[in-house]
């Protein structure tokens, strides 16, 4: 059984989108609203992958990469970033503060998958 990936973004119907492409592909999916819910739901909810937005409310998506690559146990957690922004300098920020990837909305499923498939095993 693949492991268990959360997704945070302020978008139900993106998350839901994102839910359900990978329970599809077998894995479990954890629902976060914005950062600072994915930050509380992982201290209770055991990941092997993230994936977030950039812009939300409360703890964007740069902000949560860094509090997540500052908690020991996700010092090396694969993060991917799903986002609008195609910006070169965000993406150097994300780079900077831990992403380990950085996909294009909108996405192909089978391109979310993959990513799964090469991060969480």
């Amino acid at each position: 059984m693949p492991g268990t990936i959360m997704t945070a973004d302020d978008s139900p119907s993106m998350r839901q989108l994102i839910a359900f492409t990978l329970q599809n592909a077998g894995y479990q999916v954890v629902e976060a609203v914005d950062g600072q819910d994915a930050i509380n739901r992982l201290a209770t909810s055991p990941v092997q992958m993230l994936i977030t937005d950039l812009n939300m409310p409360n703890v964007d998506g740069i902000e949560l990469i860094r509090r997540v690559r500052a908690l020991p146990e996700y010092k090396y957690l694969p993060i991917i970033m799903v986002t609008t922004e195609s910006d070169d300098g965000k993406k150097q920020q994300g780079r900077a503060a831990g992403a380990s990837g950085w996909i294009i909305k909108p996405f192909r499923g089978e391109q979310l998958v993959a990513v799964a498939k090469r991060f969480v095993k």
